[in-house]
Order: C-alpha cells, then structure tokens, then sequence
C-alpha cells in the first residue's frame, strides 16, 4: 500500500509539472517599435490584438470610452528628449499611451508612466498630456487584422506616430528639436572642425533648405582640407544648382563623375549622368 501511494503521488506531481511547462501563445503577442527621429529615440511597448470577424470601433472598442489602445498591460512609449506630441510639448520619458475614440476626432493621452495596470491611469487624479487627433478610414479593399502601431512621414525634425487596425489609421504628428541641437554642436564643432565637420554641416544646412551660401562655404572648406571625395562633390553640386550657378554645378558633378567612375560606384555616376543632363537644358 505505502508503494502505491508513493507511485500515485510521483504520478500526480509528474502530471503537475508537465502542466507547469505548458506554453500556449498569447491571444494578443507583444511588439516593440524602436524609432530614431531626427536625434530622438521613440520606443513603443505594446500588445496586438486581432479583429477575429469582430466590430471593432463602435463595438469591441466602443465610440467615447477611454481603451488601452492594444490588450493586457498599458502601452508604453518611451521618448529620449522633449518633444510635441500632437502640438502638446512632452518633456522626456516614459508614458501610459490610452485613448477615447470617436467616430470623428480621437484623444490621444499620455500620462506618466508607473504601471502596467492601463485602469489604474484611466481613475487616476492625474491630468494627461491630451491632444486631438483626426482617424482616417481605409478604403475597402485594406484591412489590418492585427492592431499595429509605428512611424511614417520621417525627417530629421519630425514624423507620425500612427494607429492603424481594422480599417482606421490614426496619425500623430511628432516634432522633435533637431535644428537646435545640430545648431549648438555646429558652433562647438567649429571652433577646431576637421574636414569631415566642415562637410557634416554643410550638408546639414542644405539637406534641411537653411543657408546655401554657408553650406556652401562649408563645403567648399571640407574640400580644401583634401576631402575631394564624389559623395562631397556630389553635395557641392546640388548646392550650385540650389543657388542658381548650373555652370559651376555641372563642372563639380562632371568631377564627381570621374571619381564616381574610378570608384566604380553606379549609384554616384547615375545620379551625376542625370543632373549633368538636366542643368544643360536648362
């Protein structure tokens, strides 16, 4: 008897532990969105959910209610330096990211983050971060089974963070102080800049439409200091053409040419082939 007894509860605790190691997926698996925009790091923690043949907004995710905006734990977005947020200045850090969707107009609130319980934000006595934000529907033929969140229409001062699922996509838009933290490493830098910070800050200036006679200067220093490469020449080029002088923009892009051809680099002779081809008729 006491060897019975003994094999039954081995047999219980054997079933037991097979039970502990069971792994099922999750109905609504996690996601991370990890984002650079501009110098600013944007991470995004959250979970997806599935349509599944349901109504979503206006059913499943009724219309004036605040939602979690995903499943389980409150979604997390993470910003490494102030931003606006949808014309709401955010100071860095980690926020709740819950919403009230509306058959016209969505809010979008972010509130400090300091749990992943997303009803403990939605009673709280703490005022959010709140904006407004328009949803726009997706023609018929789209559908987004899972709940997805990302970045779109990027640039170095800004983009969209977007909701999309099911047939709605709700953007908000994102600024973030590149200009300013370029321009105060600009004028460090340049107290002792090498070849490498003359051309670094010429092409800033001309990437983002600011002063092309300074980029210009810029770069033409760079290229003084022996940084006659195609790629810099290439810039030096379009900056000519941005200011009018197309003479002086075909002979830097014909040089960039010759050293784009010895390099053997297709993509710089395309580029350069193209312009040359383009500023002479003009």
């Amino acid at each position: 008897m006491k060897k019975t007894g003994i094999l039954v509860l081995l047999t219980v605790l054997a079933i037991n532990l097979m039970q502990a190691q069971i792994q099922t997926p999750a109905a609504s698996p996690g996601a991370k969105v990890e984002q650079r925009i501009g110098l600013t790091d944007v991470t995004v923690e959250y979970s997806r959910p599935s349509v599944k043949k349901r109504a979503i907004f206006g059913g499943l995710v009724p219309y004036g209610e605040v939602w979690r905006t995903g499943a389980n734990a409150a979604t997390k977005i993470t910003f490494s330096e102030d931003i606006n947020f949808g014309g709401a200045d955010v100071k860095k850090g980690s926020y709740a990211l819950l919403t009230k969707p509306g058959m016209t107009t969505w809010t979008v609130m972010l509130y400090p983050h300091n749990s992943t319980d997303w009803t403990s934000y939605a009673g709280s006595d703490v005022t959010p971060v709140s904006v407004t934000a328009t949803p726009y529907p997706l023609s018929k033929d789209m559908h987004v089974e899972s709940l997805m969140m990302g970045f779109d229409n990027l640039t170095n001062s800004g983009g969209d963070f977007f909701v999309l699922w099911d047939n709605i996509y709700l953007p908000v838009a994102i600024k973030v102080g590149t200009d300013k933290v370029v321009e105060e490493s600009i004028s460090k830098v340049m107290a002792g800049p090498t070849a490498g910070d003359y051309y670094s800050a010429g092409n800033y200036y001309f990437t983002e439409g600011k002063d092309l006679n300074k980029a210009l200067e810029w770069v033409n220093k760079s290229i003084a200091m022996g940084n006659e490469k195609y790629w810099v020449l290439r810039t030096k080029s379009l900056i000519q053409a941005g200011l009018g002088d197309k003479k002086g923009a075909i002979e830097t892009a014909t040089r960039s040419l010759e050293l784009a051809t010895q390099d053997s680099n297709k993509d710089y002779i395309r580029m350069n082939t193209a312009s040359i081809a383009e500023w002479k008729k003009m």
